[in-house]
């Protein structure tokens, strides 16, 4: 593990919750394809991740905000470094309703060579800025939500695509592994690899 990566993963939970104020900052005109700010559906589409020797610890989440259940993970801790090194972690815990789409710690890793080193430079930190909240959407939107071909649109503007086969859900072509982790501002949906805006 890089020295980037170990402080990267000490920082990781605040990602989620940056992004998310972050968002709020600029694009409060966004909204997502679907409108599920009111929906309570526990429904699960698809199998609980789990990093070899143990599962996300995920469980009653709903009184944490997104900050908080993001750091109590310790597979999101590349995650939570990210927004810290992008400038967002200050904005974090408040605002909302938001949908996090969350990449494990293998999905940082699963990056090209470099690639994260390369985005947690100071000089690249509107580009780091930019891919985490790529993954986030204005409101709650649960798996039960999720309909195959459907788009969402991110904070930012900028779009996603949902596929949806049986129990398997994909975004942008990144699986869901757990799906709706509720938090007192949002719902996250941990995914198997980083989205990049295109």
């Amino acid at each position: 593990m890089t020295s980037a990566n170990s402080s990267l993963r000490t920082l990781a939970s605040v990602f989620v919750a940056s992004a998310l104020a972050f968002g709020s900052v600029g694009c409060s005109s966004t909204t997502a394809t679907t409108d599920a700010a009111t929906t309570d559906s526990t429904a699960t589409t698809t199998a609980p991740a789990t990093n070899g020797d143990n599962t996300m610890a995920m469980d009653n989440t709903s009184g944490k905000n997104l900050a908080e259940n993001a750091t109590a993970v310790p597979q999101m801790s590349t995650l939570t470094a990210a927004l810290k090194a992008s400038g967002l972690a200050d904005k974090a815990t408040s605002g909302g309703p938001y949908t996090v789409f969350a990449p494990t710690n293998e999905a940082f890793d699963a990056l090209p060579a470099g690639t994260l080193d390369n985005l947690l430079k100071p000089e690249n930190k509107a580009n780091l800025a930019s891919i985490l909240t790529y993954h986030v959407v204005p409101g709650n939107v649960m798996a039960a939500d999720l309909k195959d071909g459907q788009e969402l649109t991110t904070v930012d503007g900028k779009k996603l695509k949902v596929s949806v086969a049986g129990t398997t859900v994909t975004v942008n072509g990144a699986t869901v592994v757990k799906a709706d982790v509720k938090s007192s501002n949002g719902v996250t949906h941990v995914i198997n690899k980083v989205l990049l805006p295109q």
